[in-house]
Order: structure tokens, then C-alpha cells, then sequence
């Protein structure tokens, strides 16, 4: 049977997609090979700083900002965040540690033979990677927007700093982000996080609930089997 296929979009500084990824790695679990996962990254935190101010401006700023994630941090306790979001921390921009996992994301491939199929979503560095990242700030408060918090995710996780750099400097990195970032305004991406199936057909942006998730890719996944059309 063919695999489903889902592309997920997210960006490392939006709390939602921090909540989603524990319903993407249930996805990965409950449905195994059925599923192919592709990740990719949309830009919503280019200019931190900027948006926050703008956005909260009326609302005391990065102050308002840290109250409004402390309070939707209640409502999901499989995630943990810090108090001192945005007031001690103020990552500049989420594209830093966006070009750190694509050189990841690179490093990974040129560890697989050419035409192979791709690591399981939860076998990928990359995966474990972008969720480090994503703990970095939230749990932990960490500028992540700063090589040298990145580079210490990367020692800590094995990965070596030279192939890293060797990813940066040869400009592959920059030249997969930026496919990145222009395949999310190609296929109208709104925000983070947004998983899109059916060859584009279904988009489900924001707080997307888990059973609803599920719904889609079963759906899909009976269409393929019976070869007819989805209601979805």
C-alpha cells in the first residue's frame, strides 16, 4: 500500500508547534510505514524582536508576550515552560537555529546511500535535533538564536561542529532553508504549525487536536485502499 504522505511546517519559536510535536511523534508511532513524515520550516519569527513588539504593543510588550505563553503552558501539561520566556531571553530570530537543522537535516542524508528511502520520522537525527532545540527555549530558556547555545546542542548530541560549519560555509544549508521557506509561501502555509495532506488538499493549521489528525491520515489511508474518493 502506498505511504500517506504528510509535509509538516513549523517554526522553532511558536509554542504551538513546541505542543504539536508530541502529536506528530504519536502519528509517527500509531501508524508506522503507512505514513511518510517530511518536515520543512515556515518563517513567522524572522524578526523576533519586531513582531513581538508590534504584535504586544499595546499588551506590555514581551511581558504580555511571557504571561500569554505561561497561560497556554496550563493548558497542556505535556510541555514545559520556563518563566522567564521572553524577559531574561530574547532570541533575535528563529532563522539561526532554522539554518542549524537544515545542516542536520544534511549532514543525516549524506549518511544514507543515494536513492534510499528516508529514516523513519523517529529514527532521524534531525527529528531529536529540532525537539532539543525546541527544549533549549522553552524548558530552558536558552537564546537559541545564538550559535553558541547551538553549538553546545550539537556536542551534546554527538554531532560534529566541523560538518556542521562545513554544511554553513558551502551555502547547501541556506539554499535548503530558503526551499524551505519559499515551498510554505508556494503552498500558502498561514502559520506554524500547519500539517498538509492529500497533496495539498487538506491543511490543518494552529492547535490542531491529535483525533482529528488521526481522522485525516485513516481517512486517507482507506481512500488509498479502496482507490476512491476522500471526504475528508
Amino acid at each position: 500500500m502506498p505511504q500517506t504522505q504528510i509535509s509538516y511546517y513549523s517554526d522553532v519559536l511558536c509554542i504551538w508547534a513546541y505542543i504539536a510535536e508530541r502529536r506528530l511523534v504519536e502519528l509517527a508511532r500509531d501508524f508506522g510505514d503507512q505514513i511518510s513524515i517530511e518536515t520543512h520550516f515556515c518563517s513567522v519569527f524572522p524578526d523576533a524582536w519586531g513582531k513581538i513588539e508590534d504584535k504586544w504593543k499595546s499588551r506590555t510588550g514581551f511581558e504580555g508576550f511571557n504571561r500569554h505563553l505561561r497561560e497556554v503552558a496550563k493548558e497542556f501539561p505535556h510541555v514545559d515552560v520556563n518563566d522567564d520566556l521572553w524577559l531574561t531571553t530574547r532570541p533575535r530570530t528563529s532563522a539561526s537555529a532554522h539554518l542549524f537543522l537544515k545542516a542536520v537535516e544534511l549532514i543525516e542524508l549524506s549518511g544514507q546511500e543515494p536513492g534510499t528511502e528516508p529514516l523513519p520520522y523517529l529514527d532521524r537525527l534531525s527529528t531529536r535535533a529540532a525537539w532539543e532545540v525546541r527544549l533549549a527555549f522553552f524548558s530552558q530558556a536558552k537564546d537559541i538564536s545564538d550559535w553558541r547555545v547551538l553549538r553546545e546542542i550539537a556536542e551534546r548530541m554527538g554531532i560534529d561542529d566541523r560538518a556542521v560549519e562545513e554544511k554553513l560555509r558551502s551555502s547547501e544549508a541556506i539554499a535548503r532553508l530558503a526551499a524551505d521557506y519559499d515551498l510554505s509561501q508556494k503552498n500558502g502555509i498561514a502559520g506554524s504549525p500547519t500539517f498538509v495532506m492529500n497533496d495539498g488538499r487538506q491543511k490543518l493549521f494552529g492547535n490542531v487536536g491529535y483525533r482529528l489528525l488521526e481522522a485525516n491520515v485513516q481517512e486517507l489511508l482507506r481512500r488509498t485502499s479502496e482507490n476512491e474518493a476522500s471526504w475528508c
